[in-house]
């Protein structure tokens, strides 16, 4: 009466939708994998720069999850923009401690490779 059609058994959907969820999230995580590392590639070949500059603003992006009715522990970005002495602003992904030591309008010596912050000397 009310079970299950016997051309539609609930065995034969899982055993075809799990193996197509499993290749997206496997083709995710690839694609991901071969961005980061393709970033990585494009970092290395460019020459290192160290240059005068000034820290114009420090930025942070918080990625707000709430699930329910609770907020759950967030992804926090941090970003720094430095003024070199052409007058180009140069925008630099940094870690929670490197954003820390550093305050707006500080003048010193940035050292960075292609999108890649190295280090930034007052």
């Amino acid at each position: 009466m009310f079970g299950f059609d016997s051309n539609l058994d609930a065995f034969k959907i899982i055993a075809f939708v799990f193996p197509i969820l499993f290749i997206f999230v496997f083709a995710g995580i690839f694609l991901t994998l071969l961005k980061v590392l393709k970033q990585w590639n494009f970092n290395n070949k460019q020459p290192k720069i160290t240059v005068s500059a000034k820290l114009r603003t420090k930025t942070t992006k918080v990625i707000e999850q709430k699930r329910n009715q609770y907020i759950m522990p967030s992804p926090t970005s941090y970003s720094l923009t430095f003024e070199v002495e052409s007058g180009e602003s140069i925008e630099l992904s940094v870690d929670g401690l490197t954003f820390g030591k550093f305050n707006e309008n500080e003048i010193g010596i940035l050292t960075y490779q292609g999108n890649r912050f190295i280090h930034f000397e007052r």
